[in-house]
Order: structure tokens, then sequence, then C-alpha cells
């Protein structure tokens, strides 16, 4: 009687034992669980969220932000405003193609881009009339001034933090 209680505790001493190592990725060769190769809090976490990669914004939904500021800014009538919207949109999908060719280095795609938007404002010139043409002129001379006075003030911060 003692010969099978003792066979019978030592069983079970032995089945929980292994459940408890197989917890903590021990068991079944010792590939998966916490800080084993398999799947472990870290894994199961990464598989669940989708590519990190941002999210492209439509073309059209660009488009139609800079329309909203150039409208009123502008005085644009209807024509005026879609045959820039559409100057806009190909200028865009121009760039975003640019910038995807691998082909080109970084230097060749900042040349590219800086014609493309040469190309662009003398288009976007043949729509307006002389007072829009002066607006637009201080407008976009206006942007590169307020980039730059972000650019600085950024650079700012980032000297603080360090």
């Amino acid at each position: 009687m003692k010969k099978t209680q003792f066979f019978f505790v030592l069983a079970l001493l032995l089945l929980s034992f292994n459940s408890i190592q197989a917890q903590y990725g021990y068991g079944g060769g010792g590939y998966g669980g916490y800080g084993g190769y398999g799947m472990g809090r870290n894994s199961m976490s990464q598989m669940s969220q989708p590519d990190s990669k941002p999210k492209e914004i439509p073309v059209e939904v660009t488009v139609g932000k800079i329309m909203e500021k150039l409208k009123p800014e502008l005085n644009l009538d209807e024509l005026q405003s879609i045959a820039i919207a559409n100057v806009y949109t190909d200028i865009i999908k121009s760039q975003t193609a640019i910038i995807k060719d691998e082909k080109l280095s970084q230097q060749q795609k900042s040349d590219e881009i800086k014609i493309l938007f040469e190309v662009n404002e003398r288009k976007i010139n043949e729509y307006l009339n002389d007072q829009q043409k002066v607006k637009f002129k201080a407008l976009k001379e206006t942007q590169g001034d307020n980039k730059k006075e972000k650019r600085k003030n950024q650079r700012k911060k980032n000297k603080k933090l360090l």
C-alpha cells in the first residue's frame, strides 16, 4: 500500500513540476515562453500590430487643404480653383513618384523636386491675374519665412533637451 502511495505522490510531483517548467518555456524543448525563442509576451504584441508604416494621406485631401488656404487668400474663382487644384494634384503625384524612385540619389531627388516646384509655380501663375500673382508671391515668401522660423525654434528646443 505504501508503495502505491509513494508512486502516486511521485507521479503527481513529476507532472506538476513539468507543467510549472512549461509555463516559463522550459517544457517542450525550451523554445517557447518568456525570453525563449518562440512566442513570448513581446512577440504576441508585435504580431497583433499591423505594419508601423504611416498611412499615406490621399492626394485629394492634401490638395483640398492647400486650396482651402489659397482660395480666400487669392480670391480665386471656381475655374481658377479647379485648374490650380489639378496642377497641385499633378505635382504631388510627381513628387511622390520621385521620392519613391530608388534609382535616384538623394541629391538627384532634391534637384528633381526643385525643378518640379519651379514648373508648378509657372503653371499656377498662368491661371492668375496680375493682382493675384503679387499676392501668391507674397504668400509663398511668408510660408518660407514661417518654415525657417519653425526650424530655428525646433533646433533651439532640441539643444535645450540635450
